[in-house]
C-alpha cells in the first residue's frame, strides 16, 4: 500500500475552483472520481487524517498513487464531467448502484413489420417501446392475460418464418393468443393497430379499453348475440383483472419515480417505485457500500446521475417527475441536466403530505427491509471471500494482496483447433469485462507448454506495448492541454462508450491449469518479458495440488480451505471459457470446401457460383467465360479461379474434392 503522505500534493498548488478529480494507482488506473465546488477543500480533507477516514475511503487513499484535477466553470459541467469520467473509467472505488437482481420488460417491437411482444432484459433497443420494470412471475402473468384482448405476435422471427413458410400458423394462433398474421389472417396494418392499442393500454389508457369492450358487450346483448356477450365479458375481466394488479394510489396523470433511502455508516439501500398512470408498474433496488462520508443529498445526487444518465439514452422512459426523500445540493443543476437528457423538463422535488407522502413512506419500509436482508445475507458471502483471499495469500506466501487473479487454460482435440482462454476474478469475484480469448498457431500448438508459454508472452507483451504507448503519449508537447481539451469535449458527450483498452493492468497472481510443466513455462515468458511483481502458480487437476516455479513439490491446500475452493472455481471457470471458444472455434472448421482457398472469392460469390454451376467438380471443368456469368464474378476473378484449380490439380496429381470433416463425405452439390 503506498503512503498518501508520497504524492500528496502542495496545498498551494490546488485551486479552489469547482472542478474534478480523478485518484490513479501505480499502473494509471483510475480507481475513484469525484467533483468538489472547492478542490482544494475536498482534497486536502482525504490527506489531513487518512486514519480518521471511511473504512473503504482509506483503502482507496492508501490504493492509489496519485492524484488529479481538473477544473470546470459550474457545478452543472462538475456534474456531466464526473457522470461522463465514472462511465469511462468505472472506477472500483465509486458508488456504484447495482440492481439486486436483473429486472425484465414488457417490450413492443414497433420497428418490426409484425411489431411482436416479448420479455426483454438489459439494454435498450431502438424501435422498441419497454413497460415495467415487472418482478418475473407478474410480467408472465400480464403478458399472457393482455395477449387473448390484443392477439399480438409473441413468437420469434424462427417460428414466424417457419410460419410464413408452411402456410400454418404456430399453437398460439389456433388457440386465438395470437392474429396469425404470418398466414394473413390480418393485414400488416391491422396488426400493428393491435400493438398500438396494446402500448395505449400499458401506458395507461385502461379505463378507454374497458369502457369500449363494455358497451360492445351490452351491444351483444341487445342483439341477443349471447356467445359474443360472453367472449367479451371474459376480455373485460381480464383487462380489469391486469389494471386492478397494482391498486390506485395516484391522480392518473401522475409520471413519477419514487426513491427511498435506508442508510447505516456504511451501507445504504435504495428502493424505487415506477409510477406511470397514476398506479405503481414495478419496483427496483440497490445496496452500496459508502466510500465517503456521504449525506443523503449526496447519496440522491450519486444515484439520479447514475439512473438516469443510463436511462436518458433513451428518451421517453424518463418520467416527468422524480420524488426523493431529502432534496439534493445541486438540484436546480440536476434538473437542468436530466431534462436536458429526457427532452422535457423534469422536476425533482420532496413530496411533505398527502397520497405522495404516504406513498414515499412505503418505498422508505422496503428500502429498510432491503438493506436488513442484505445484511443477513452478505456476511457469509463476503466472509468467506475475504477468508479465502486472505488463505491463498498466507499459503503461497505472497507479499501483496490478491486484488485481481488471472487464470489461464488451454484447449484442443489431439493438437487441433488449439485455443486459450483468459478469465479474470477481482475481490474475489468474476469480471466478464477482462475476459479474453486466444488462438494458438504454428510451434506454439505442438504442446501444452508452449502454448501457455504463447499466451503469457502475448498477454503481457500487449500490457507492456499499451504501457509504452501511454508513455510517448505523455512526453508529447501540450500533453496537459489535450487532456483538459478531452474533459471539455468529454463534458458534451455522456452516452459515448469509451475504448476498451485490450489488457487493462496487470494481476498479482497468474493461475494456469496445469503441472509443473505450465507453471515453469509461465514463469519463464514473464521472466523475458521483465515482469516483475506478479505471482504464478499452477493447479494441477488430478490431486489439485498447487505447484510454484521451480519448486519440487507442490503446496497441499487442505481439501476445506476457502482458498483452494477459489482457485478451483476460477480454474473451473477458465476450463469452461475456453472449451466454449473451442468449440466455437472447431464448429467453423468441421466443413471445408475446395472453394474456400480461392484468392478473392467470398462467401457471396460462392454461393453464387454454386447457385449457377450446381457443384464444385462442375465450377472445376468450367471456362473462364463460362465462370464469368455468374453474378459477381468478373473476367479477373474467372481467370484466378480457374488458375487455382489447375495449379490445385497439378499439385496433387488428381482432383481433391471437398470434404466434410464430420462425416467424411464428399461435398460436391
Amino acid at each position: 500500500m503506498a503512503d498518501p503522505a508520497s504524492y500528496r500534493p502542495q496545498t498551494g498548488e490546488i485551486p479552489t475552483n469547482p472542478g474534478v478529480y480523478r485518484f490513479r494507482d501505480p499502473h494509471g488506473r483510475v480507481i475513484y472520481v469525484g467533483k468538489a465546488k472547492s478542490l482544494r477543500s475536498r482534497l486536502n480533507s482525504y490527506f489531513a487524517n487518512p486514519g480518521g477516514l471511511l473504512p473503504k475511503t482509506y483503502a482507496m487513499v492508501h490504493a492509489a498513487s496519485s492524484v488529479e484535477w481538473t477544473v470546470v466553470g459550474s457545478e452543472l459541467e462538475s456534474l456531466q464531467l464526473e457522470y461522463t469520467w465514472i462511465k469511462e473509467f468505472k472506477p472500483r472505488f465509486n458508488v456504484v448502484f447495482r440492481d439486486d437482481k436483473t429486472y425484465p420488460y414488457l417490450a413492443v417491437t414497433m420497428g418490426e413489420k409484425f411489431p411482436r411482444v416479448q420479455v426483454l432484459r438489459g439494454e435498450r433497443r431502438k424501435g422498441t417501446r419497454y413497460f415495467g420494470p415487472y418482478t418475473a412471475g407478474a410480467i408472465r402473468e400480464t403478458m399472457d392475460t393482455l395477449l387473448r384482448v390484443f392477439p399480438v405476435r409473441s413468437c420469434s422471427p424462427g417460428v414466424l418464418k417457419r410460419a410464413q413458410a408452411s402456410g400454418r400458423p404456430c399453437l398460439l394462433g389456433y388457440i386465438d393468443k395470437c392474429s396469425a398474421p404470418c398466414v394473413g389472417r390480418v393485414t400488416p396494418e391491422e396488426h400493428r393497430a393491435l400493438a398500438e392499442d396494446f402500448c395505449s393500454f400499458m401506458g395507461g389508457e385502461a379505463k378507454r379499453f374497458i369502457g369500449r369492450l363494455e358497451k360492445d358487450m351490452a351491444a351483444a346483448v341487445a342483439e341477443l348475440d349471447y356467445e359474443r356477450a360472453a367472449r367479451v365479458r371474459d376480455d373485460i375481466i381480464a383487462l380489469r383483472k391486469v389494471f386492478e394488479r397494482n391498486a390506485v394510489v395516484l391522480a392518473e396523470d401522475t409520471d413519477a419515480d419514487i426513491f427511498a433511502l435506508h442508510e447505516d455508516e456504511l451501507e445504504a439501500a435504495v428502493q424505487v417505485f415506477h409510477v406511470r398512470g397514476g398506479r405503481v408498474r414495478g419496483q427496483r433496488g440497490w445496496v452500496v457500500e459508502k466510500v465517503e462520508d456521504f449525506t443523503t443529498p449526496d447519496l440522491v445526487e450519486h444515484l439520479l446521475q447514475q439512473v438516469y444518465g443510463e436511462e436518458g439514452e433513451t428518451q421517453g422512459r424518463m418520467p416527468r417527475e422524480v420524488l426523493v426523500p431529502e432534496e439534493p445540493s445541486n438540484a436546480n443543476e440536476l434538473a437542468q441536466w436530466l431534462s436536458g437528457l429526457r427532452g422535457a423538463k423534469v422536476d425533482i422535488r420532496v413530496p411533505r403530505r398527502g397520497d405522495k407522502a404516504a406513498l414515499m413512506s412505503t418505498v422508505r419500509e422496503n428500502a429498510e427491509h432491503a438493506l436488513k436482508l442484505h445484511k443477513s445475507r452478505r456476511a457469509g458471502d463476503l466472509t468467506n471471500r475475504s477468508l479465502a483471499l486472505q488463505e491463498l495469500q498466507e499459503a503461497l506466501d505472497l507479499p501483496v494482496a490478491l486484488l485481481r487473479i488471472e487464470c489461464f487454460d488451454i484447449s484442443h482435440v489431439q493438437g487441433t483447433n488449439v485455443v486459450a482462454s483468459m478469465v479474470v476474478v477481482e475481490d474475489g469475484l468474476p469480471k466478464k469485462s477482462d475476459y479474453r480469448k486466444f488462438s494458438i498457431t504454428g510451434a506454439a500448438a505442438t504442446d501444452d507448454t508452449a502454448a501457455m508459454h504463447d499466451v503469457l508472452t502475448r498477454r503481457f507483451r500487449n500490457y507492456l506495448q499499451e504501457q509504452e504507448a501511454h508513455a510517448e503519449a505523455a512526453k508529447l508537447p501540450g500533453h496537459q492541454a489535450a487532456l483538459e481539451a478531452l474533459a471539455v469535449a468529454s463534458m458534451q458527450d455522456t452516452t459515448t462508450p469509451a475504448p476498451r483498452a485490450k489488457f487493462a493492468y496487470p494481476p498479482n497472481l497468474v493461475v494456469v491449469d496445469g503441472g509443473k510443466p505450465q507453471v515453469n513455462a509461465a514463469a519463464r515468458a514473464l521472466a523475458e518479458l521483465g515482469i516483475e511483481d506478479v505471482y504464478v502458480v499452477g493447479l494441477a487437476k488430478r490431486l489439485e495440488e498447487v505447484w510454484l516455479p521451480d519448486s519440487d513439490f507442490p503446496v497441499i491446500l487442505p481439501r476445506t480451505s476457502e482458498g483452494l475452493y477459489l482457485l478451483q472455481r476460477i480454474r473451473d471457470e477458465a476450463h469452461r471459457f475456453a472449451i466454449t471458444f473451442h468449440r466455437q472455434k472447431r464448429g467453423k472448421a468441421m466443413t471445408v470446401s475446395a472453394l474456400d482457398s480461392v484468392p478473392g472469392l467470398g462467401e457471396a460469390k460462392r454461393k453464387a457460383l454454386l447457385a449457377q454451376f450446381g457443384s464444385v467438380k462442375s465450377i472445376r471443368t468450367a471456362s473462364a467465360a463460362e465462370l464469368a456469368t455468374a453474378k459477381g464474378i468478373g473476367p479477373s476473378l474467372a481467370d484466378a479461379i480457374v488458375s487455382h484449380f489447375s495449379s490445385a490439380a497439378a499439385a496433387s496429381g488428381a482432383e481433391a474434392p471437398a470434404i466434410n470433416m464430420t462425416t467424411g463425405e464428399i461435398i460436391e452439390t
